[in-house]
């Protein structure tokens, strides 16, 4: 493995001109476990994992005057909750105009008020949860379209942590063994919400040991890109493809371009899969990277 300095490439007009290039940013964030005297349930609430760094930087990248946060706690089992420590501590970093979008099913998903918020946010926040949630609850809806297209066309930036920044990419894994993934089959992959094209995120990436399985994820489809977001970490994308890590852990790129050979194809589900020829980076705080595959938007 190597740690990789600024590995940044500028892209090619042809890039540009193949797809549309995003104005808004993205902040997909790692996530942290919960206190060790915490329930399980409680880890996807917990605010503490979220080092003020990021959110600070989230706060930072606000763009006019009384910008207002649309909180969207549909990931979490504690949605209430969730929202509520949200709008503390975003309170408390200096922003007073927050809206929730308290979204829990496909008909609340259909309601004017949500909506409306996402069309006057500067920043859009998903909680973490089960990113299942949020692809069956949002996929194919006019307020997710409304959301792909601020991102398009307007400064606003969207973050999501843990299960909000999984779902953020396409394909998204959604299930698997945490320490395992090298058995095929071991690894479920879903559609995501497509902020983020041909690039799969993984979080708690380090801590639950999950290189492997994005191995298995990105073996099945060498165009895409991998990125494994440690806890108190984050990438912000700007421009599709140009990514700034932000926080305190690393990031893993597991990038499947170059593979020389993997029996991914040939073996049978529940056997060992092997892979040859792929290229890992490790990037930390301030670190640059552009996404080779330039993961554009592509409005339908």
């Amino acid at each position: 493995m190597s740690k990789a300095k600024n590995a940044h490439t500028a892209p090619t007009p042809a890039l540009k001109v193949r797809g549309l290039v995003p104005k808004g940013k993205l902040l997909a964030i790692g996530g942290k476990e919960s206190k060790e005297k915490e329930q399980p349930d409680e880890q996807d609430r917990n605010i503490n994992f979220i080092s003020e760094q990021i959110l600070k930087r989230f706060v930072a990248e606000l763009k006019g005057n009384n910008p207002m946060i649309a909180i969207i706690p549909t990931a979490s089992n504690l949605p209430d909750v969730s929202a509520k420590d949200y709008t503390t501590i975003f309170n408390k970093l200096g922003v007073n105009n927050i809206k929730i979008v308290d979204i829990r099913n496909r008909v609340d998903a259909k309601k004017p008020e949500y909506m409306e918020a996402i069309k006057e946010a500067a920043g859009i926040m998903f909680t973490g949860g089960d990113q299942l949630k949020l692809t069956a609850i949002y996929g194919g809806t006019d307020i997710l379209n409304a959301m792909k297209e601020r991102y398009a066309f307007s400064d606003i930036i969207i973050a999501g942590t843990s299960a909000g920044a999984a779902a953020m990419s396409t394909p998204m894994i959604y299930e698997g063994e945490s320490e395992g993934g090298s058995i095929k089959g071991d690894v479920r992959i879903t559609t995501g919400m497509e902020f983020l094209k041909n690039v799969a995120i993984d979080t708690h990436f380090l801590t639950r040991g999950r290189i492997v399985r994005m191995t298995q994820a990105i073996a099945t489809n060498p165009e895409c890109i991998g990125i494994g977001l440690e806890e108190d970490t984050a990438i912000l994308v700007t421009e599709g493809g140009f990514v700034e890590v932000v926080g305190s852990g690393l990031v893993t790129v597991v990038d499947g371009t170059g593979i020389t050979d993997t029996n991914i194809y040939a073996i049978q589900t529940g056997e060992p899969f092997t892979v040859k020829g792929l290229r890992v980076h490790l990037l930390g705080d301030k670190d640059k990277y552009f996404i080779p595959s330039y993961a554009r938007l592509q409005m339908r």
